[in-house]
């Protein structure tokens, strides 16, 4: 059965671009369907008009739609309340959210334990660490709003991009509670949620934005035209840099059961930034994307020169080993950053050519928490005159509360499928998002 199940791209770079072509993908929840012997009814496709962008061969910037202008906006109850369930990696999060943009709840199960045993995420122990606590997590959110279930308007889900054994025990959870209380379901993009919800506590910012989307599994920089219409300026040709500060910390010996990168900028304020002289990755390339997978590998020969122990915790570590540690956190922090300004600039300057009235850089994801990276990307935007926003830190690592507000967004416009069957077939997945047209510009 594992075999058969697909998973959606892990990032929107991820879809396949042919050149001098354009390219249509269906971009739906049926791609986490299971596959069974028998047949299954199939929730019915809502009609979105595909949106299709002109092939040009001069620009390496990629459009992808989740809509289309021509999409009319459904007739809702203003007081929209959503249930939000976040699985698509190492968090067991649901939150209950009102359209108003009021957090009725917030619940989140970590897996800080399984993080620091395993030195990383196993797919098949986090999915059994989410199956173990989603139940008890989502009636805790129901409980702490003061609601019932029936007070629900929709429940939104995380379909992707992310771990597929995870992501699935998020979406059979929200496909029982919808079929059980006849509610729509919401198919939510992790990455578009980790962008909107800026919306939610920024309420100035308005289409179009700049984004940058920088997590674990992710770097990516995006213009968001509109709901459901970006395009993707740069993302990672290899590792993110979420990825980079968590091998780091392991490599250092560091405590991970918060994750690498709070261990990472914490030892870094101890140490000297110049004293290693790591190089800036894709100095010479002049676009957006990026690559932390040469970083890596320096920091790695660094430690290996200096003769660090990772399997010496850093509480037993003498003086000088600490020195020499917090000097290698600092020095990769600083690079690792330095990369991300360089990136983020070449965007700015691009995204102003393209939509000239931005106003904002958008910055989430679970290392936007990091304030060594708020603080430099700040004065990136001041050079533009652009204001930067950035989620408070349990909005910008996984969280329900994005997923809810991400679900509202596109509730409003229509883009939400009717309730499921009260039966469903515990395996069955079939949610439907919606169609993209994608093409290079």
């Amino acid at each position: 059965m594992m075999s058969s199940l697909l998973t959606l791209p892990s990032t929107f770079s991820r879809l396949n671009l042919v050149p001098n072509s354009l390219v249509v993908i269906p971009y739906t929840f049926k791609l986490l369907n299971f596959v069974k012997s028998h047949k299954q009814q199939r929730l019915r496709p809502l009609n979105y008009p595909l949106l299709c962008f002109p092939y040009s061969p001069n620009s390496s910037a990629t459009q992808f739609s989740t809509s289309s202008s021509s999409v009319s906006p459904k007739s809702f109850n203003d007081d929209l309340v959503v249930l939000g369930i976040e699985t698509s990696c190492d968090d067991t999060a649901a939150a209950i959210v009102r359209s108003n943009g009021e957090i009725l709840s917030q619940v989140v199960s970590s897996q800080a334990d399984l993080l620091a045993r395993y030195g990383g995420v196993a797919p098949k122990m986090a999915e059994e660490a989410h199956s173990q606590v989603i139940d008890q997590v989502v009636q805790e959110a129901v409980d702490k709003a003061g609601l019932t279930e029936r007070d629900l308007s929709a429940v939104a889900v995380t379909i992707g991009p992310g771990l597929s054994l995870c992501l699935r025990v998020g979406v059979q959870k929200a496909r029982r509670v919808a079929g059980s209380f006849n509610l729509p379901i919401i198919g939510v993009h992790h990455m578009e949620a980790h962008a909107l919800v800026a919306r939610l506590i920024e309420k100035e910012l308005r289409f179009p934005f700049l984004a940058l989307l920088i997590s674990g599994g992710h770097n990516l920089l995006v213009l968001a035209h509109d709901l459901g219409h970006y395009t993707q300026l740069g993302t990672t040709i290899d590792d993110a840099i979420g990825e980079a500060f968590d091998k780091t910390a392991k490599w250092l010996g560091l405590d991970m059961r918060k994750s690498g990168g709070p261990a990472v900028e914490k030892l870094a304020q101890e140490g000297d930034a110049e004293s290693v002289r790591f190089s800036i990755p894709m100095k010479h390339h002049k676009d957006c994307n990026f690559s932390y997978a040469g970083l890596k590998t320096q920091v790695k020969l660094a430690i290996a020169s200096r003769n660090i122990a990772a399997k010496v915790p850093l509480s037993c570590a003498s003086s000088q080993d600490r020195s020499s540690r917090a000097d290698i956190a600092a020095s990769f922090q600083r690079v690792a950053v330095l990369h991300l300004e360089e990136r983020c600039e070449r965007a700015v300057e691009w995204a102003l050519k393209i939509e000239p009235s931005i106003k904002h850089l958008v910055v989430s994801g679970g290392v936007a928490s990091n304030q060594y990276v708020r603080a430099r990307l700040d004065q990136v935007v001041k050079k533009y005159s652009l204001q930067l926003v950035c989620p408070p830190p349990n909005l910008c690592t996984d969280n329900g509360v994005m997923v809810a507000w991400t679900g509202i967004e596109n509730f409003h416009v229509g883009r939400y499928d009717p309730p499921p069957p009260a039966n469903d077939p515990e395996d069955f997945m079939g949610i439907n998002f919606s169609h993209v047209c994608v093409a290079p510009v």
